[in-house]
Parts: C-alpha cells; structure tokens; sequence
C-alpha cells in the first residue's frame, strides 16, 4: 500500500499580507511549508527572505523547504539554514554549483533536493539519483505561476519514477498542480506534490487535503 501522498504547501498562494494566520489555519493539512526563494535573476521575480524565513520558523514545527532558485546560491545559502530550513533544494541545471550546495547542506545535517524544470531531460536527474532526498519535477517554468502545467508533466513523472525506483526519495510534483490533473501525476509515481491555490484557495481546505491523501 502507498503511503499517503507528501503535501508541502507553497506559501507562495497563501495570503502573503497575513502568513502567521495561514500557518496557524493550514499548518495541521500540511506536511511541510514550501518555501519559494527567488533572485529575480535565475527565476523572474523575487520571492522569500531570510528574515521572513526566520519570523516563520517560530510559528509552527512543521518542516521548512526552501526551493532556492538564484544564481549564485551560496552566497545565500547560509541565511537560510540559519533562518531554519529543514531542507533546501535546488535547480540540478545550475550544475556544479548544485553540487557545492549538496555538500553544504549535508554538512549541516539537513535535507537536500534537486529540482528539474519542465523542459530539462529527465535523464539530466540520473546522477543524483543517490546524491538526494528529494526530486522536484516542474510542470510550469520555475519562478512562473498562475499558468497551465506542462502536458509532459505525467509522462515525465513517470520516467523519474523509474529513474529513482528503490532509492526511497521523495518525487515531488510542483507548479500548476490542480484537482483534474494531480490523480494521473499520482498515478505516474508522485509521492508528494506542492499544492498552492488547490489548499489555499479551496472551498474545504480540510477536505481537499483528505482527497489528496487517500490518492
């Protein structure tokens, strides 16, 4: 039997101008809080700082994952595990700067993942395939929201399921993920997904939550 399906809710759809109030209201349905840092550089926009990060941290014991989308991602690194990350992941196409990240991140005893953007091989995750604890397969352009996922994106999840089959880490499916589509993702391999709108602006937060779980 599959365990139930990983929710890191992106803070990203929550109401930014009242975070401690959605953390309090959506902190029991979630997993983990997804935390989407962005430079304006590598990623379009800008997004998540470490202060804010910081403030977070002391309003819930739920784990923090912070997608670190920059360019430069060591310079910023050691912000966020001081602000309380419990684990960081990365875009893999920042190549060997990915894996000076790693490195960093163990040292610190924390958890580690990659994340692959929609248009990037499948097969360019291969060699992390032992290197992390989690893979985060993009359905839209990272840094972009509000838009429709990939079509690939199933189709995809599959193949990284059959790349990572018997490692036990976590395939992640974030961008765009909505009702209609999250079954087949599921389906492909997911064993966690990165919902936004679909918690955050649900009519029953609760029951939405519940459905994704028995999935």
């Amino acid at each position: 039997m599959k365990p139930p399906l990983w929710l890191d809710l992106s803070l990203w759809s929550a109401d930014l101008a009242n975070l401690e109030r959605e953390i309090a209201r959506f902190g029991p349905l979630a997993d983990g809080f997804h935390l989407d840092v962005c430079d304006g550089h590598f990623a379009p926009v800008l997004l998540f700082f470490p202060d804010l990060v910081a403030r977070l941290r002391t309003l819930t014991a739920k784990p923090f994952h912070v997608h670190l989308m920059a360019t430069r991602p060591m310079d910023l690194l050691p912000a966020f595990l001081e602000a309380g990350a419990d684990e960081i992941t990365v875009p893999l196409e920042l190549g060997k700067r990915a894996w000076a990240v790693k490195d960093a991140v163990k040292r610190a005893g924390k958890r580690f993942g990659v994340s692959l953007d929609f248009d990037s091989p499948v097969e360019a995750a291969a060699e992390w395939r032992l290197k992390v604890d989690t893979l985060v397969m993009m359905g839209t352009r990272m840094g972009v929201k509000g838009c429709a996922p990939s079509p690939e994106a199933a189709v995809r999840m599959a193949e990284a399921a059959r790349v990572f089959a018997g490692t036990g880490v976590r395939l992640l499916a974030d961008g765009a993920i909505r009702r209609e589509s999250v079954g087949e993702l599921r389906e492909a391999g997911a064993t966690g997904i990165v919902p936004g709108s679909l918690i955050f602006g649900a009519a029953d937060p609760a029951e939405t939550a519940a459905w994704l779980r028995q999935l």
